[in-house]
């Protein structure tokens, strides 16, 4: 069996600071005792994201906790699964540009140059046949 004994609170029958009954108004400074206490406190801490995240533990239901859980680990086997199988990808289409498309590109650019020695062989030709045509056609002056 238990037995419940009552503990008084000592300080809630303790006397509470305030005006004496002598005094009318009592001095107040700038800075209140709460405020020093406030930035003191603040100054203690040094409570990281991941321990208020790991204090939350006890508020969050479990079965909650754990459908999160299971969420989280699927997203990450998902994720890790896509950026694999993407690395691979490009490693493929890199490696495929390169052996096809270098030679490719070489032999295009050889082939236009070829294209335009042909042209310019051409006009120069054309611009040599009108220089003997125009030089036999010179009739004689009697």
């Amino acid at each position: 069996m238990v037995k419940l004994e009552e503990v008084p609170d000592e300080e809630l029958n303790a006397p509470q600071m305030g005006p004496k009954s002598d005094e009318d108004e009592w001095d107040t400074d700038d800075e209140s005792d709460t405020s020093s206490l406030a930035s003191s406190d603040l100054d203690n801490l040094d409570e990281t994201l991941l321990d208020r995240l790991a204090a939350l533990q006890d508020i969050v239901p479990p079965t909650y906790r754990k459908s999160l859980s299971n969420a989280a680990s699927t997203t990450y086997s998902w994720a890790s699964s896509a950026a694999g199988l993407s690395g691979k990808v490009l490693w493929v289409v890199s490696t495929s540009a390169l052996l096809l498309g270098v030679p490719w590109a070489l032999a295009f650019s050889e082939e236009q140059q070829v294209q335009e020695m042909e042209r310019e062989m051409r006009m120069q030709q054309g611009a040599q046949g009108m220089l003997q045509g125009s030089s036999g056609d010179v009739k004689p002056a009697l």
